[in-house]
């Protein structure tokens, strides 16, 4: 017999992901409009003050605004669906693109990356902006959760017909699970970040149909993650 002076406890309702999606977006768009019409408004009020100081402060005002439309818009990017732009591609060229990516983004960071590279005029049939945006976030990830001391050693070949991009990352206090490595949206949040980069690299590798994987070596304290996609068929 229940306890009538103890509360019931509190019933999980299961959720589909596309109606969290939709959800998502929808609060997304209705945010959005309210930000452009505080922005529209920040704009008038700065034509109708005089003073650099205040007019310094509305710049601000204007600035923290425009920030926030493009978080909501970065968030409702990363959980739309994947549409792939598909085109042969080089897998040297590929690589040789993700590099000077790297580069540009966090010209610091990129010194602490060791290739190994054994690719050669092989074609894979790819969206190279969709593929190279997952390998980033993986970057990102090394370096933004419990980074540890020493190099990312990053390794690109084709093996088996496939393309295949390891990263190994130094991490001392790793106590995740990689078993189901992306495939739980919203696990691990925190400011600014959601817990959606790791399900979209999975869901774009899965539209090149190729594999994620990631292993965790006890050992050597290291995070291994594995990128397989597919090459082209020849001729």
């Amino acid at each position: 017999m229940s306890d009538p002076a103890k509360p019931p406890a509190e019933e999980e309702l299961p959720v589909p992901m596309p109606v969290v999606t939709r959800f998502i977006q929808q609060l997304s768009h209705d945010l959005r409009n309210h930000l452009n019409a505080a922005e529209l408004q920040s704009a008038y009020l700065n034509e109708l003050v005089d003073g650099a100081e205040t007019k310094d402060e509305i710049k601000r005002l204007r600035a923290m605004l425009g920030e926030m439309g493009a978080s909501l818009q970065r968030l409702t990017s990363s959980i739309a669906a994947i549409r792939l732009t598909l085109m042969p591609y080089e897998a040297k060229d590929f690589v040789e693109d993700l590099q000077q990516k790297i580069g540009i983004q966090v010209p610091e960071q990129s010194g602490e990356i060791e290739w190994q590279v054994a690719v050669g005029n092989e074609v894979m049939e790819i969206d190279p902006q969709m593929l190279q945006a997952a390998l980033l976030e993986i970057f990102a990830n090394a370096w933004r959760h419990e980074r540890g001391s020493g190099p990312l050693r990053a390794s690109v070949e084709v093996a088996g017909g496939q393309f295949v991009f390891t990263l190994a990352e130094p991490k001392t206090n790793f106590t995740g699970a990689t078993a189901e490595w992306g495939c739980q949206p919203f696990a691990n949040v925190k400011h600014g970040h959601y817990g959606l980069g790791l399900p979209r690299v999975r869901s774009i590798i899965n539209a090149h149909h190729g594999q994620l994987r990631a292993h965790y070596d006890p050992a050597a304290s290291t995070l291994v993650s594995t990128v397989v996609v597919p090459i082209a068929p020849a001729g």
